[in-house]
């Protein structure tokens, strides 16, 4: 299928292999770059969206230091001053403040467009970056409904320069020792079940709170679970065959609104899904927790994987990976394992537990020719069909075939089916 695995350099390797690689590449470049103060990293990026995720990235692609930040745009001055401020905190380097869409993606001295705006204007961004011809990173969801996700894969199908949708949670330490001990070593054996879960507070507040309504973010299960659904649809390793959801707004923002407009983003959600191999699986969502955790839980043939990750929007508060691999009538030559993995600190702190550093590093790859595990445009938009049909499930009641919600929707052609 189009969303499989190929176990390449990053399911490859284990990551604490993965952190201590990028951790010596980075103090080489750093004394590169200090024996020679003129040297320019490889790469110059145009942020276009300069909220809390474009800030976030900015920082990381100057702890990374294979792209310089070049640019930026956004619609409203006060995000680019907050932006701008932010990066004077970490680096001296000039910063160009464009004033079009136009201008930014068409400058001859970047190469690289991130797209860090709103969900909602992702389609008509992208369509405007596009015409650059340059690399582009587009941050999840890729669109907000199914008919503008389509209409991206047709508009990059022939689009010779990188694409990259911004699925960083594949690069979490949990996720990334979970697929090297599922698909690399085999550990637990054919995998039959799947379980995912996210407990975690409310939607942060966001410019213009567009996070709040669902024409704007595509709704909850899309604008947020993208992510979980792209990580077991590459578990799983299948087509979804079968989406049957509940869900609701039980706590967050029953009373807001705006403009006359109540909010009515989800703020839970149950979803099992199944796939054409036979593999069963669930995803479970709570927002109103005061804290986040995360859990995968793989079962197959030979054992059980527990997955886990704590973390806080509190400052100071540092995240904890860690995974547990239970292997029946373990032996001495293959124990049962519990560990700490969390990313070193200035990794972890640098944004989404480490996560963004890794995708940023992948993306770099991808511009220097390498082959990496990077979420392509067809994988969000897998991911999008299962978030897409859960909520359809919550909004009918019913079982969603997925041949059936592909075919109403007109994907088939776009999924290659």
């Amino acid at each position: 299928m189009q969303s499989d695995i190929r176990c390449s350099r990053f399911y490859a390797e284990p990551s604490k292999q993965r952190a201590d690689v990028a951790m010596e590449a980075r103090a080489e470049r750093n004394q590169n770059q200090n024996q020679n103060q003129n040297q320019n990293p490889g790469h110059s990026i145009v942020i276009i969206g300069a909220g809390m995720i474009g800030r976030e990235h900015m920082r990381v692609a100057t702890l990374l230091g294979r792209a310089k930040v070049y640019g930026l745009f956004d619609i409203h001055s006060s995000s680019m001053d907050k932006a701008e401020e932010a990066f004077r905190s970490y680096s001296d380097s000039p910063l160009v403040r464009y004033d079009s869409l136009e201008a930014a993606c068409s400058d001859s001295a970047t190469d690289v467009i991130f797209i860090c705006t709103p969900n909602f204007t992702h389609f008509e961004v992208l369509r405007t970056a596009i015409t650059s011809g340059k690399a582009i990173f587009l941050e999840k969801p890729m669109a907000t409904s199914l008919a503008d996700a389509a209409e991206i894969i047709e508009m990059v199908s022939a689009y010779r320069a990188v694409i990259q949708i911004g699925m960083q949670y594949r690069y979490k330490a949990q996720y990334t020792d979970a697929f090297h001990e599922v698909y690399a070593k085999g550990t637990v054996g054919e995998v039959k079940t799947i379980s995912m879960s996210e407990y975690r507070p409310p939607f942060l507040d966001k410019v213009e709170q567009w996070n709040k309504f669902n024409s704007n973010s595509g709704g909850t299960l899309v604008e947020k679970c993208c992510h979980y659904f792209d990580l077991i649809n590459l578990m799983a390793n299948s087509r979804p065959k079968s989406v049957v959801a509940s869900g609701g707004q039980a706590v967050n923002f029953l009373n807001f609104e705006q403009n006359g407009v109540r909010s009515d983003v989800d703020d839970h959600g149950f979803v099992i899904v199944e796939y054409e191999n036979g593999i069963r699986t669930n995803f479970t969502l709570n927002m109103f927790c005061p804290d986040l955790v995360e859990e995968l839980v793989v079962c197959g043939e030979k054992g059980r994987l527990v997955a886990t990750e704590s973390s806080s929007f509190v400052a100071g508060i540092s995240s904890k990976a860690a995974i547990k691999i239970e292997v029946q009538a373990a032996t001495k030559t293959q124990p049962n394992i519990s560990a700490d993995i969390t990313y070193p600190s200035i990794v972890e702190e640098s944004g989404h537990q480490g996560a963004t550093y890794f995708e940023h590093e992948a993306l770099m790859d991808q511009l220097d020719g390498q082959e990496t595990d990077s979420a392509t445009p067809l994988q969000g938009l897998w991911a999008m069909v299962v978030a897409s049909a859960a909520q359809e499930s919550i909004s009918s009641g019913t079982v969603i075939n997925i041949k059936q919600f592909i075919d109403d929707n007109q994907l088939t052609e776009k999924l290659d089916l």
